[in-house]
């Protein structure tokens, strides 16, 4: 999991957090210290003081890359879809979503865009992203202050299915687990800014509804992504 935000572009602590919730900060920064000793990654101080670094894999560490992906894909593939559903995390899903945002066909300016997952506790249900042409997503979990363009409402479940292709967005409002309200333009675009994960062309092999994945759980109960 940490080689696969690495390989994806994270290269601050706090951004490898983010894309690792579930891992400590301490356990964090032992494996970054493993991996710089196995010749895996780099880590290279940016400020005079040394306090802040960057951690940026190697030739070797970016060789990798074919490997993370292959588990990735066959996770995608044989695990049983309840299992990877089965326990969801809404900071994982948004940190993913976030990175994967095409902002090509949104208004040329600034969109500020609410995600509301209906199920969620009230002070941990609203995410914001903020994108502007030619920066980087800015990912919210307190509101920035600007005004809201879209306001996405779903359920976490329903959303990480669509991430993962498990349904489509057209399905996902004719059953009213998801509904777009706002700026008509992002609306109407949702489908294509909304990019999905890039494991969700990969389709789920009729097998995988058996055994795998039912008596063995993925990541310690992290989505395949």
């Amino acid at each position: 999991m940490l080689l696969r935000e690495l390989l994806l572009g994270s290269v601050r602590f706090n951004a490898l957090r983010r894309g690792l919730p579930r891992m400590s900060s301490a356990l964090l920064a032992s494996r970054l210290r493993e991996l710089e000793a196995a010749g895996i990654l780099l880590r290279t101080p940016i400020s005079s003081a040394g306090d802040t670094c960057e951690y940026r894999l190697t030739a070797a560490g970016r060789e990798l890359r074919p490997i993370v992906e292959a588990v990735g894909i066959w996770g995608q593939r044989w695990v049983a879809a309840e299992t990877t559903l089965h326990h969801l995390d809404a900071d994982l899903l948004m940190w993913d979503v976030h990175r994967r945002i095409d902002a090509s066909p949104m208004p040329d300016r600034r969109s500020t865009i609410q995600f509301i997952f209906t199920d969620r506790p009230v002070k941990k249900c609203n995410y914001w992203l903020v994108v502007e042409k030619g920066q980087d997503v800015d990912l919210c979990t307190a509101d920035p202050g600007y005004e809201v363009d879209l306001y996405v409402s779903t359920d976490l479940r329903a959303l990480t299915e669509i991430w993962l292709g498990y349904t489509s967005i057209a399905r996902a409002i004719g059953a009213g687990r998801l509904s777009l309200t706002g700026h008509h333009q992002l609306a109407s675009t949702f489908g294509t800014w909304f990019a999905l994960s890039p494991l969700a062309k990969v389709k789920k092999q009729a097998s995988s509804r058996s055994r795998i994945g039912r008596e063995i759980p993925l990541a310690h109960g992290q989505p395949a992504r």
